[in-house]
């Protein structure tokens, strides 16, 4: 892995330290799940510690990026251009990372359609495979929770304070080329430590799930949120799910919400 330094003494940005504890819904126009809130908790305070390639003060200066990304000039004129690789420029945001991790935190959050193969393997070239798929699930954790307080009218939770440590930088031994952009598990090939990332699902795990394989833990952060915003995997397959609206109505609004927030996959 090649990545630049990270001065860790300057500002992340505008944040305050947040608590499970404080995580709270109970200004909400409309009630939320138990555990919705316990798995945005979980999520959450996941972000402040060290990760397997990233450490914790790394992981909330890529949660900082993402809500920088909504207003970067850059991003903007991207957005409008009819090709994002036609325009060049600085990010608007602290920018406490290397300029690679940083693109890809903003891109991912604003322009996730257009994103190509080419463009992706210019930033693993820089940061790393694994630190790539690891950034991704801290930009997928922190659009899922600030979309949800936005969709319920209240503010956006504040960012947890960074726990000190070092990441575990473990690889997982059976991850290989697939055939997609970067290495994954296949299914049935899960050593012990990462068994319960397919247990679940009978037959081939999909790709959806097998996409951040190499990082797992990013895949347990996702099955959570997912488990709690949408179904389990389990339900995925047995259209039992117990939510107070059915399957295909379920589906509809993944749908169109997958298409309003132009989802790559």
């Amino acid at each position: 892995m090649r990545r630049q330094p990270v001065d860790r003494a300057a500002s992340l940005g505008d944040w305050r330290p947040a608590r499970v504890d404080t995580l709270s819904y109970a200004n909400a126009r409309i009630p939320v799940r138990d555990d919705l809130r316990a798995a945005h908790a979980r999520a959450w305070m996941g972000l402040a510690r060290p990760g397997t390639w990233w450490t914790g003060a790394d992981r909330v200066a890529i949660a900082v990026e993402v809500r920088a990304a909504g207003s970067c000039a850059l991003c903007g004129t991207r957005k409008a251009a009819l090709s994002p690789y036609t325009v060049d420029g600085v990010h608007d945001g602290p920018g406490r990372l290397p300029a690679a991790a940083i693109d890809a935190v903003h891109r991912i959050t604003t322009d996730p359609a257009r994103l190509t193969r080419a463009w992706a393997q210019q930033i693993i070239e820089v940061i790393g495979d694994a630190p790539y798929v690891e950034l991704l699930g801290v930009v997928v954790t922190v659009l899922a929770t600030d979309s949800f307080c936005r969709a319920i009218g209240v503010a956006v939770h504040p960012l947890p304070e960074p726990v000190p440590g070092e990441p575990t930088r473990i690889r997982p031994a059976a991850a290989c080329d697939e055939g997609a952009w970067l290495p994954s598990i296949p299914s049935g090939a899960t050593g012990a430590s990462e068994a319960d990332l397919y247990g679940d699902l009978p037959g081939r795990a999909p790709n959806v799930i097998r996409a951040m394989s190499l990082v797992p833990d990013a895949v347990r952060t996702l099955k959570d949120l997912g488990a709690a915003h949408y179904m389990t995997t389990a339900q995925m397959i047995d259209v039992t799910h117990g939510r107070s609206i059915d399957r295909a109505q379920i589906e509809l609004i993944a749908g169109r919400v997958s298409a309003l927030r132009e989802c790559f996959y």
